[in-house]
């Protein structure tokens, strides 16, 4: 069953939501583009977009929200970070984020951002006793993190490009 345009409409109006997700984070981003997609699907029971495209579409979603994890860490490794200090940055920024949100006021994402660097930092200076090398890992594990809203916002772009290609498509 294809639904009426105007449902095509308010499915892309919320997927370009989810884009400015990718930017904002107090919005879903990556998230509300897959979820919308799973909506539109299952109301018009995978008429265009059909099965392959949902895998697709939930692959790209899969990697997009894991994003920051994998390019932070690619980042700290880059900058000569060891897996100590990688281990103790992830901590770091979990209980940044849970402080930074509970706490402090300013939020989990800077909290988050904030316990991690401190995190890589320390443990880099603790184990080599250099605060350049301890900075230079963690302007690395910076640097991921950065990467990470670039492909996020590919990803987005895709996903949303693949969902209307299909839905018009049909």
């Amino acid at each position: 069953m294809v639904l009426p345009t105007w449902a095509l409409l308010v499915a892309i109006v919320a997927m370009f939501g989810g884009l400015v997700g990718v930017f904002v984070p107090i919005l879903p981003g990556i998230g509300l583009i897959w979820l919308t997609a799973l909506i539109y699907a299952l109301a018009e029971r995978f008429a265009t977009i059909d099965p392959v495209t949902f895998t697709t579409l939930t692959i790209l979603a899969g990697i997009g929200l894991t994003t920051d994890l994998w390019t932070s860490q690619i980042g700290a490794s880059v900058g000569g970070a060891s897996w100590r200090s990688m281990l103790v940055g992830a901590v770091g920024g979990a209980v940044g984020a849970l402080a930074g949100a509970l706490f402090f006021g300013v939020g989990a994402i800077p909290g988050g951002i904030l316990g991690a660097l401190l995190g890589v930092v320390l443990m880099e200076w603790r184990e080599g006793k250099n605060w350049q090398e301890a900075s230079k890992a963690a302007t690395g594990w910076l640097v991921g993190c950065l990467l990470s809203s670039v492909f996020q916002t590919l990803i987005a772009v895709v996903m949303i490009v693949i969902f209307t290609w299909q839905a018009l498509r049909g």
